[in-house]
């Protein structure tokens, strides 16, 4: 008994010695709680073996695991262009080929003088650029695109004013540029391609040299990309200025204005020409303006007809018979004393289109100098730009009226 009694203070003094069979368990409250690791709190309870020499106390309750942490609210990202996000900074790409390093497609940045300007309304060749593309796209041209609010812009706005029922004033002001929307990208690309560059001929200074060219087609690519835009060359020059345009090569990219023509619907059922503001315009089935554009006329007033006069003929990409007697000042012309045929091809003397009038000699045809119509004169016949002429013979029909008004 007395040993017994020795024995238990000496373990109340040293502590008992572990369990060497037994699984590792909760320990006793005398055990030092790291020696022993802590079970998981989802683990079942380990039973203890019981002792007669040793009394332990219940095993404490396993402590309650924290709350789990609730999830941090979501961030919208800003997808707007050159935003930044935690994520990173948002960059929006395009599968459309940029244009070369050189290039630029922003109107401010136009080579183009201020100069004629609207006195209100307008005062930037970017705006006035725009608004010719877009009255372009209703069938009202002022000609070859330049960003410069002369006099044929500024009659083609009028007349889209009259047809809209807004005050003709010739200015873009509020009520005009509502209705013609101009939220429209001025420029675009056009690439170089092979056959652009094939198309190249020089041109002939003679009558003779020029019946003797194969095809009367573009002289440089300037002109080429010029006439496809609907452009002056000036206005492709500024939009290009470090482009070299003496040596040009396929793949290379441009930029030019976005220029589209309007749909056509129908025949027209009356052309009317203007001497006095050389201009052509042409109506619907419901006798609506349809297109304008700005046109050559005689130069000799003798030679320009007044009245009612109609279509005869029409063709397209026509080829040009040179009668010496036509041009009595030429002195080749007097050598020649022979008639020649010109090829066709938009360098032909009457350009991509012939509408033939029922007056021997007269008619309406294109020009190899798009950027002079409106601005020489003619020997007699009306002459409009290339792009132009070639939406006017989809219209025309044999029998058509030409109306001419002085």
């Amino acid at each position: 008994m007395a040993l017994s009694v020795f024995g238990w203070l000496w373990l109340q003094r040293t502590g008992a010695p572990p369990a060497q069979d037994s699984l590792p368990t909760t320990p006793p409250v005398l055990q030092t709680p790291s020696t022993t690791p802590t079970p998981p709190a989802d683990a079942p309870p380990t039973p203890t073996p019981a002792s007669p020499d040793l009394v332990l106390a219940p095993a404490p309750t396993p402590p309650t695991p924290p709350p789990a942490k609730a999830p941090e609210p979501t961030i919208p990202l800003d997808l707007s262009p050159g935003a930044t996000n935690p994520l990173g900074t948002v960059v929006i790409r395009s599968n459309r080929p940029p244009p070369l390093a050189t290039a630029t497609n922003t109107a401010q940045d136009f080579s183009l003088s201020d100069t004629n300007r609207p006195a209100v309304g307008v005062s930037t060749p970017r705006q006035i650029l725009g608004m010719q593309l877009a009255l372009v796209r209703r069938g009202f041209s002022s000609g070859s695109l330049d960003g410069k609010f002369g006099l044929q812009t500024k009659s083609a706005l009028r007349a889209y004013q009259e047809r809209e029922g807004l005050p003709a004033s010739g200015t873009l002001d509020a009520a005009t540029r509502n209705s013609l929307a101009l939220e429209t990208d001025l420029t675009s690309l056009y690439i170089l391609l092979p056959e652009d560059l094939s198309r190249m001929r020089p041109l002939s200074k003679t009558w003779l040299a020029k019946s003797e060219q194969d095809r009367m087609d573009y002289e440089t690519v300037l002109e080429l990309v010029a006439e496809k835009s609907q452009s002056h060359p000036s206005l492709i020059r500024g939009l290009n200025p470090e482009m070299n345009w003496e040596a040009p090569q396929a793949g290379m990219t441009l930029v030019v204005p976005n220029v589209e023509r309007p749909p056509l619907r129908g025949r027209a059922s009356l052309i009317r020409i203007h001497l006095g503001s050389k201009t052509l315009q042409v109506f619907d089935a419901e006798g609506k303006l349809s297109l304008h554009f700005p046109c050559s006329i005689a130069r000799d007033k003798e030679k320009r007809p007044v009245g009612e006069l109609h279509v005869e003929k029409i063709a397209v990409n026509p080829n040009y018979t040179f009668n010496p007697e036509v041009f009595p000042e030429s002195e080749e012309a007097q050598q020649i004393k022979r008639k020649l045929i010109i090829q066709p091809g938009p360098n032909n003397p009457v350009g991509t289109a012939w509408i033939s009038l029922d007056r021997p000699g007269y008619g309406i045809h294109g020009t190899p100098q798009p950027e002079q119509v409106g601005r020489t004169e003619s020997h007699g016949c009306f002459r409009l730009a290339n792009w132009n002429a070639e939406q006017l013979v989809k219209l025309a029909w044999v029998g058509l009226p030409v109306q001419v008004d002085p």
